[in-house]
């Protein structure tokens, strides 16, 4: 079996919370566009469109004809290790679950930006990929639905005060507005926030 791989990362930017690496795997010649009706970037499509494109992966991962894997990475290891060695450690692991060393010969990843996959996998980074290859696509609303869904479900929950299901840990001023207010929690990322942390 030849498989197609797409890896994409949501969160690189906010301020809070934990940055998120989707990996999508698809048997070569799946129609990914027709199986999912209006993909996009996940960035150029509204909320309520990737919880439809994400039901539909869902409901594709029951029929076996999709797998995909989403790792995330918190606000202590972006702060202590970097964000960048934190992407690429939940993408290896994302990977690794779905594509083993045994089918590298017959698979190829797809990458979107600045993203790499180990050597030992035969890959291609394609920069705007998320909005160039269809396999791209999913990883990227995989990864975005399932950042936004945590810091709505788990996160707001634990830290009511900042209003994270409002901004997903965006730095917004009303999210600034709300530090000011109440101070770091242990989801704000100190290591982007070092004028407000040396203050």
């Amino acid at each position: 079996m030849s498989v197609i791989i797409g890896i994409d990362e949501a969160g690189r930017g906010p301020i809070a919370g934990p940055v998120s690496v989707g990996v999508v795997r698809v048997e070569e010649g799946f129609d990914v566009l027709g199986a999912f009706p209006g993909l996009n970037d996940s960035k150029q499509l509204s909320e309520k469109k990737r919880e439809v494109l994400f039901r539909l992966l869902e409901e594709e991962v029951a029929k076996g004809t999709v797998a995909f894997s989403v790792e995330l990475r918190s606000a202590q290891m972006i702060d202590t290790g970097g964000i960048v060695p934190s992407i690429q450690n939940a993408l290896d692991t994302a990977l690794g679950s779905l594509l083993g060393i045994s089918e590298t010969v017959q698979g190829k990843v797809f990458l979107d930006g600045s993203l790499h996959a180990p050597k030992e996998y035969m890959q291609e980074t394609v920069i705007g990929g998320d909005g160039i290859i269809p396999v791209i696509m999913l990883a990227s609303v995989a990864a975005k639905v399932v950042r936004d869904r945590h810091m709505v479900n788990e996160v707001a929950l634990r830290f009511p005060a900042y209003n994270f299901e409002k901004h997903k840990g965006y730095g917004t001023k009303a999210h600034y507005d709300a530090i000011t207010l109440h101070g770091l929690c242990e989801e704000h990322r100190r290591s982007y926030l070092k004028r407000i942390t040396q203050s």
